[in-house]
């Protein structure tokens, strides 16, 4: 049986690297790709992989928020984050929503090939550049300050909302890509701003590019 995996990216050359390298493992099938969140989710439900290969920085719904929906949607479908990103930040965010592992761009095709395998199996693999940032955050136990975190008070949706609205989406935007109704939309759009004690677009954009959340 077959590995059957699904590449999430945005650029399309690199997702074409990756199932070149890919088709050349018997035990491996890409079976499907998409090009931002809102599309892997959608492939995901058509085609039910086994392992989704996901990437951070996507245009509309990104690879974070993507990941909490999957798991909503499919707990059984593994996450392995694909990325060129190594920060910390990213790296946290992700293993909360639910992803089994963590790869960097610049890895070998052969220790992608193995973080999928592994995760296939159960496991959760960590490049071993970030390994060390989970070693020690285990460690030093949770700060208060990450307890306290406002971000952290958001539900998913609202983190969805986040990213969109820092992005400079509509509402009507934000509730097409989220298949949501536009009053839906701004009913999360204040919900979110009043958590994080926010009231206007820039002061969101700010606090998104400080956490990462836009790039």
């Amino acid at each position: 049986m077959k590995i059957r995996v699904l590449i999430a990216d945005d650029h399309a050359l690199f997702r074409e690297g990756i199932r070149a390298l890919l088709s050349g493992y018997d035990d491996l099938e890409v079976v499907g790709e998409a090009a931002d969140g809102r599309e892997a989710i959608e492939q995901v439900k058509e085609r039910r992989p086994d392992i989704v290969l996901m990437d951070i920085a996507m245009p509309g719904l990104g690879g974070l928020e993507a990941t909490l929906e999957l798991k909503k949607l499919l707990p059984g479908v593994k996450i392995l984050i694909l990325t060129q990103y190594d920060n910390r930040e990213y790296l946290y965010r992700f293993l909360k929503a639910g992803a089994s592992g963590y790869v960097l761009k610049r890895a070998a095709g052969t220790e992608l090939v193995a973080a999928i395998r592994a995760v296939h199996q159960g496991g959760t693999f960590l490049h071993p550049e970030v390994a060390p940032a989970v070693v020690e955050g285990y460690l030093g136990g949770i700060k208060p300050s990450e307890q306290e975190d406002p971000y952290e008070t958001l539900t998913d949706r609202e983190k969805q909302v986040l990213k969109l609205v820092a992005e400079g989406r509509t509402n009507k935007e934000i509730a097409g890509i989220l298949g949501i109704s536009v009053k839906t939309a701004m009913g999360h759009r204040a919900n979110l701003m009043e958590k994080l004690g926010i009231h206007n677009r820039a002061g969101l954009v700010k606090f998104a590019l400080q956490r990462g959340i836009i790039a």
